[in-house]
């Protein structure tokens, strides 16, 4: 079980998120840099700037790179659409962050066979962890998650479990 934050950190890490998100949609469309190459450089901003640690910023681009190729393969296998991921309504979700991820979505879809390696790997979300929009499910007792936005994955709050997964809507 990893440690809590200290106090702020989880609000620190999970604007961090965000902004990776949002510099790695600008280094794509300007330098035409694959997402790996995009991410990295957001990572390396982070830093440079003194936003994060090292530490820290590679940990954000791993959470980051985490649930976008996931949901592009939730796409690409399902031919579903990404409300379909993330199990609730779309009017709920802030409209930049919506059109932030669909636009990065769009990006890893493009790079799907690239990730398509990493992707059949199974997934696996811990408290202390941060993650993008959607539903996790806790893997000890079933209990769902929703993310409506960025956040830090707190335990679960009916088991206190600290694994979860993405579920889909083709599941439950």
């Amino acid at each position: 079980m990893k440690k809590p934050l200290p106090e702020g950190m989880a609000e620190k890490l999970v604007q961090a998120y965000d902004l990776m998100l949002e510099r790695s949609r600008e280094s794509m469309d300007k330098a035409d840099k694959g997402l790996h190459d995009a991410v990295e450089t957001a990572m390396e901003r982070a830093t440079e700037l003194g936003e994060l640690t090292r530490e820290e910023a590679e940990l954000i681009s791993i959470y980051v790179m985490r649930d976008l190729e996931d949901a592009a393969e939730f796409i690409g296998n399902s031919g579903n659409e990404l409300r379909d991921w993330l199990r609730f309504d779309l009017e709920v979700v802030e409209d930049a962050l919506l059109r932030l991820f669909s636009q990065m979505v769009d990006h890893t879809r493009v790079a799907l066979d690239e990730l398509q390696r990493r992707a059949n790997a199974v997934g696996e979300w811990h408290t202390g962890e941060i993650t993008g929009i959607g539903t996790l499910q806790c893997k000890g007792c079933g209990e769902l998650l929703h993310f409506h936005q960025t956040g830090h994955i707190p335990p679960c709050p009916k088991c206190h479990g600290t694994k979860f997964r993405r579920l889909s809507s083709e599941e439950g």
